[in-house]
């Protein structure tokens, strides 16, 4: 069964996080910077909450706010969803369609140790899904070599 650490195993280490009291306009040129859609909001090594390119066109564009006066505790989604190393890719999907997110935080021990999107989790499926065909045609053309 794949697992949520099957997946960070192909991403980078990197973590991109800020605080509540940065700016949404800081938030978006980091999200722009490191071509991201959320980062993770941390309050002392503590995650308090996730910002996503969604955040900032619901809560600041449409409700015509300013992004550089805006804080990120002011539009932060604060109830995230999170996901653990040991958990499987089947939950991770359940989670993402469930709630209808794109961002899953991964907390080891309350540690950040890492984020997966609904794009990370659907490459690993198509990747996973393509060994199961790869593996089953070999299985097929030893049979019809006998």
């Amino acid at each position: 069964m794949s697992t949520v650490a099957n997946i960070l195993a192909g991403k980078h280490d990197e973590l991109w996080c800020l605080t509540p009291d940065n700016t949404v306009h800081e938030a978006v040129t980091i999200m722009n910077e490191k071509n991201v859609g959320a980062l993770m909001v941390m309050d002392e090594q503590k995650l308090v909450g996730i910002i996503s390119e969604r955040d900032f066109t619901r809560k600041v564009i449409l409700q015509e706010r300013s992004p550089k006066e805006t804080l990120v505790k002011d539009i932060m989604t604060r109830e995230v969803r999170y996901v653990h190393p040991d958990q499987s890719v089947e939950t991770c999907l359940a989670l993402i369609t469930e709630h209808r997110v794109r961002h899953l935080p991964v907390l080891e021990k309350q540690k950040m140790v890492g984020m997966i999107s609904i794009g990370d989790v659907v490459k690993h499926v198509i990747s996973d899904q393509k060994v199961k065909i790869d593996h089953l045609e070999q299985v097929l053309s030893w049979g019809e070599s006998y």
